[in-house]
């Protein structure tokens, strides 16, 4: 395909790929413990972070990368302050996050070509660095949820019941959030801020509606990160489009396929079901009246 011919697109179906893997993963664990938001969050968190490597002349991708999980940590930290209002934290930080890259923003006038691939995604954004950045973070990220599988699973579904089983909940509630933070940082060359919560949570969304289990929630959204990803990398490819909207709306389409789908297939069993039921009602009846023939003969 010509698409591989630049070496530009390599980069980016590379980075594509680890990225979907990960952040597909985080996103059903994310929406089983009601922090959907998180990842809007820490976008915003990881934007002011380049926009103060860029005013200081720092790299912006690692001062990006750095402030995302000390906003990570923000978060975790505050909703322990406000376990009654959980979204109190994620609101505090996300209009910080947004405020400070604002502000930082305005102190430099040259920043308007850079800040637009971080807003919206560019498929030449995509550095040679960061793209060990995001194989690391892919790598560190299935390591952790292969070793802790058990304790993250209850300590997902309930934090109490995990601690009194002996899960170290503060502990892994700061592990989790630093991965979050660390994923999202990643994610944002291919997806930009503004849409790097659809590519871990709309992937999410959608095997948690079609799934039976767990673990094939986690397999059918990885599945699905991957197919959104490289066909909205290679649709903005030849339509010289955005890829973080261009993937955005490919995921979006294919959940709303999904959970169609996924209405007819149960409408289909139920007419079945009832055609079915009536069926062996008739035979049952039939049944009856023979029995009762033959006892009056």
């Amino acid at each position: 395909m010509a698409v591989f011919e630049y070496e530009f697109m390599q980069r980016a179906f590379w980075a594509g790929g680890l990225i979907g893997v990960i952040a597909s993963i985080l996103g059903v664990y994310l929406m089983l413990r009601r922090q959907v938001l998180m990842a809007d969050t820490l976008s915003h968190v990881s934007l002011a972070g380049v926009a103060l490597g860029s005013v200081m002349n720092l790299n912006p991708v690692i001062c990006g990368f750095a402030i995302a999980i000390i906003g990570a940590l923000l978060v975790e930290q505050l909703r322990r302050s406000y376990r009654t209002y959980s979204e109190i934290p994620v609101a505090i930080i996300m209009t910080s996050g947004l405020a400070l890259a604002v502000v930082l923003m305005s102190l430099k006038t040259n920043l308007s070509k850079t800040f637009s691939s971080y807003l919206f995604g560019s498929i030449v954004a995509v550095s040679d660095i960061q793209l060990w950045m995001m194989a690391g973070v892919c790598f560190m990220g299935l390591l952790f949820f292969i070793l802790l599988r058990r304790p993250l699973y209850s300590f997902t579904f309930d934090e109490e019941t995990a601690s009194i089983g002996g899960v170290q909940v503060r502990g892994l509630s700061f592990a989790f959030a630093i991965l979050t933070g660390m994923t999202v940082a990643s994610a944002m060359p291919i997806v930009g801020v503004l849409l790097v919560s659809a590519l871990i949570v709309l992937p999410a969304a959608l095997a948690l509606r079609v799934s039976r289990s767990f673990t094939a929630a986690i397999i059918v959204a990885v599945i699905t990160g991957l197919i959104g990803i490289f066909s909205g990398l290679t649709t903005s490819y030849h339509l010289n489009t955005p890829p973080g909207g261009t993937i955005a709306l490919i995921l979006l389409v294919i959940l709303l396929t999904g959970i169609s789908a996924q209405k007819l297939i149960a409408r289909y069993n139920r007419k079945c079901h009832r055609k079915e039921t009536k069926s062996q009602h008739v035979i049952l009846v039939n049944h009856s009246r023979r029995n009762t023939s033959n006892e009056i003969q």
